[in-house]
């Protein structure tokens, strides 16, 4: 594939917003446009190395150190740690450009850089921990809470595996689901985040799977109890307020945005931006491929068929529909945070409606992209066949499942009590 598309809309698809987190508070911070250049220039690279990271199950040390020097994983870290501060909606252009290139690589630039993010909500002391001896320390995570984290003095002690824990390889901290005791008699036990430093847990290689494969999502195991203090825990209910603790050393409005209003952004944006590589890749192979033909149609260029055209057609407006949901709820929960607004469970459902919506719209895209490609687009070596697999995969994480979101938004709207993450 060409590095310059021939696409007549390329310029269309990053759009300037006015949303505040497009603006980096830190003196001399690069552009979001400089950002995301560097990200263009890493597309080839990433292309290249697709197969060989699906292969790997992995991101590579080489690509995640390209990552570390374009600044990707200081985009959302507070700057009192080297960070620039930059916004959701600045984070959705540059790991959706990424993933052009490679989903399982942007996955894993996507988790990471996301989590600075989320790290900067714990309280000062939990920050210190991770990042005051190496600033560039990055976060992996299993947030299911699926395990009982026993209440001691000064903290928890945990002992357990924590699944799909995505770019551990490359990892210095992991972000654990549990269950906290309940603090009354009787009381229910509450979800929450540990963070865990790297020689608190091992890697168990137990991911082999159809898609999203490079994204090396393995799990985290603490074969033994261990103590982590109890300044490192966040609970769900604080992430998910419009002030949890990292509020009172991180002044930024970004860091007082409720974690599911925005957070799943990580996911759909690796995913918008494969289906826009699809979209860039039937381009490029429709212009020079000449079909062979069984019975008929021998010898004519793919891109002379009716429905490869109306499926590149139905396929690049749903991108720009899923982009576009996208930027406008983040661009908004940007702008309400800024001003001090709360943001109500109307508008956090919404967003979780268009997060996984948007999510449906790239699959189908790249669906689209896939029926045109033929027998030619099984090859391993054609990204097309990957980016289909990769963005089925994606669709079905609980969190962008449609099924799962859709019947909580429907909930919301009858009236009913909505059941599910928001």
């Amino acid at each position: 594939m060409t590095d310059a598309i021939a696409n007549p809309f390329a310029q269309l698809y990053h759009i300037d917003l006015p949303a505040p987190g497009r603006q980096s508070p830190v003196k001399d911070a690069p552009s979001i446009q400089r950002i995301v250049a560097s990200a263009s220039e890493l597309v080839p690279m990433l292309r290249a190395r697709a197969q060989r990271t699906e292969q790997d199950r992995r991101v590579s040390e080489e690509t995640t150190r390209a990552f570390h020097d374009a600044g990707f994983f200081k985009l959302m870290q507070p700057a009192r740690y080297g960070g620039l501060e930059y916004g959701f909606t600045a984070f959705i252009d540059v790991v959706s450009e990424l993933a052009r290139g490679c989903t399982s690589s942007a996955w894993g630039c996507s988790l990471g850089a996301i989590h600075q993010w989320l790290v900067a909500t714990f309280p000062e002391e939990a920050q210190d921990d991770v990042w005051r001896k190496d600033p560039s320390a990055i976060v992996c995570g299993s947030y299911a809470p699926a395990t009982m984290a026993e209440k001691v003095d000064g903290g928890y002690v945990v002992q357990g595996r924590w699944l799909f824990a995505s770019n551990v390889d490359n990892s210095q901290w992991a972000l654990l689901g549990v269950q906290f005791p309940p603090e009354e008699k009787g009381a229910p036990p509450t979800a929450g985040f540990l963070l865990a430093p790297r020689s608190d847990w091992s890697i168990e290689d137990n991911w082999h799977v159809a898609g999203q494969a490079g994204t090396g999502s393995k799990a985290v195991v603490i074969d033994k109890p261990t103590f982590i203090p109890g300044h490192r825990k966040l609970t769900f209910a604080e992430a998910s307020s419009n002030c949890p603790p990292g509020t009172k050393v991180n002044a930024n409005p970004i860091y007082r945005i409720p974690f599911l209003s925005a957070v799943p952004v990580c996911l759909v944006s690796p995913i918008i931006g494969t289906a826009q590589g699809a979209v860039d890749e039937l381009i490029d192979l429709a212009g020079s491929r000449v079909t062979r033909g069984a019975v008929a149609g021998g010898g004519s260029r793919l891109s002379e068929f009716f429905p490869v055209q109306s499926r590149l057609a139905e396929a690049s407006a749903s991108v720009d529909a899923a982009r576009l949901l996208l930027y406008r709820d983040t661009a908004q929960v940007e702008q309400m945070a800024a001003d001090g607004h709360v943001i109500s469970v109307e508008q956090r459902i919404r967003n979780r409606r268009d997060h996984a919506f948007a999510a449906r719209l790239s699959r189908d895209a790249v669906e689209a992209v896939f029926a045109s490609v033929g027998g030619a687009g099984l090859s391993l070596n054609q990204p097309i066949q990957r980016m289909w697999r990769d963005t089925n995969a994606i669709s079905r994480h609980i969190s962008l499942n449609w099924d799962a979101v859709s019947s909580m938004v429907g909930q919301y709207l009858l009236g009913l009590e909505p059941k599910g993450q928001y």
